[in-house]
């Protein structure tokens, strides 16, 4: 047999919080009128970055597929044709196909983390909703950073340098952030 608090009390007390929460001002989000902005370092969709001539900074390595928990990316590296001069990135090799399946993809960030020419980051974008399943598996093309002005579509010859060592170095490169045009060694110290 049930207690008198068990009877009357629990129930009430149950009930506590709908009773709380019964007469507060509802909050509506506007949500797809009103966007409201992510946190600076918020992890969204994955973006293939370029360098500053239009060369990817993808070298095929992998590392981003080894370190992805939930095995949602799949890299193929291929090797750039020196003798024609016509290369994707300035390695050796260039990721010749890439995908992410967002099916599986936890947005962890370990993919970033694993990848040591900082290709691929993250960017802020979350809407990545689709009506069917093959639309979630975005291919190289949808991942890559859009060509900005004073790039060059891939394949090219290297045009900051004579080999890959001077892109990782920042050589040839004056960024006006880093001490302005035309700064010796590219605005380095």
């Amino acid at each position: 047999m049930a207690s008198v608090k068990e009877q009357f009390w629990d129930p009430i007390a149950g009930f506590g919080v709908t009773f709380r929460t019964m007469f507060k001002k509802v909050v509506t989000e506007q949500y797809p009128f009103e966007k409201k902005p992510t946190a600076p370092r918020f992890h969204g969709r994955h973006q293939l970055n370029r360098w500053p001539d239009g060369l990817e900074k993808c070298i095929g390595c992998e590392l981003c597929a080894w370190a992805c928990p939930a095995d949602a990316i799949y890299v193929e590296g291929a090797d750039n044709n020196d003798a024609q001069g016509q290369r994707f990135s300035p390695g050796e090799r260039y990721g010749r196909v890439y995908q992410i399946n967002y099916l599986r993809c936890i947005l962890c960030g370990l993919c970033i983390e694993a990848c040591p020419t900082r290709a691929l980051t993250m960017t802020n974008e979350y809407e990545l909703a689709d009506s069917s399943r093959a639309g979630l598996i975005y291919e190289k093309s949808s991942l890559l950073a859009p060509l900005l002005p004073g790039m060059e579509e891939p394949p090219h010859p290297m045009r900051l340098g004579d080999d890959e060592g001077a892109y990782y170095k920042n050589l040839g490169i004056t960024p006006v952030s880093r001490g302005g045009a035309g700064a010796p060694n590219g605005g380095h110290m």
